[in-house]
């Protein structure tokens, strides 16, 4: 269990994420999200640590305030229909779930260890809607398409082309993309299909994962 230590860390890393993002409702999903469940037993004591963990088969969890910056960027409504690529350990898809409603979210994991135990873990914090798949998420998840957003939790040269053709026109997609230096990029479909495109600095992930 966590006591008041840890409970100090925890206040302290959502001041700082008010500092960050605006929008409330973020924060809101931020502070309901227990970080601790999500990051291995050796690393309880740093769960609240605004930074990266490693959580096994060389992937990590996502420092706190990226994967705030990441929520209001992607301007997350409930109802709305959400396609990830690289769950991981389900706290990025937890995030998202408390915005949207879990029945919105759908995830694609390339490691079916990470994929099994974070269907587990979610569906232990009643977050049991968030669909899971293991595969190549390069492929995304056509199945459940249209998406009104999508976005990576892993880095790409490029947003793959079958995720693009899977969200809607007017959807949006963030992810950070680049081979060394990543860039996040937050683009809109437009009609047409092209994509309207916006950076917004220099990130840092694991690459995304090739067949």
């Amino acid at each position: 269990m966590f006591g008041s230590d840890d409970d100090a860390s925890r206040d302290r890393l959502l001041a700082g994420l008010r500092q960050r993002v605006d929008d409330q409702a973020v924060v809101d999903a931020m502070a309901a999200v227990p970080r601790e469940a999500f990051v291995p037993d050796s690393q309880r004591s740093s769960a609240y640590a605004d930074r990266p963990l490693s959580i096994g088969e060389g992937q990590t969890i996502s420092a706190p305030h990226m994967v705030a910056i990441m929520a209001e960027l992607l301007d997350l409504e409930a109802g709305q229909t959400v396609l990830e690529i690289g769950t991981g350990c389900g706290y990025h898809a937890a995030v998202t779930a408390e915005l949207v409603g879990s029945e919105g979210v759908y995830s694609v994991e390339y490691y079916e260890s990470l994929a099994r135990e974070a269907r587990e873990r979610l569906a232990e914090l009643g977050y049991d809607g968030v669909s899971i798949r293991a595969g190549d998420g390069h492929d995304g998840w056509a199945e459940h398409a249209p998406y009104d957003r999508a976005y990576l939790t892993c880095a790409a040269p490029a947003f793959p082309e079958a995720v693009v053709e899977q969200v809607r026109p007017g959807g949006v997609l963030l992810g950070p993309l680049g081979e060394g230096h990543q860039t996040l990029v937050k683009a809109i479909k437009r009609e047409d299909g092209t994509l309207e495109r916006t950076r917004h600095g220099g990130v840092r992930f694991v690459p995304m994962q090739d067949e």
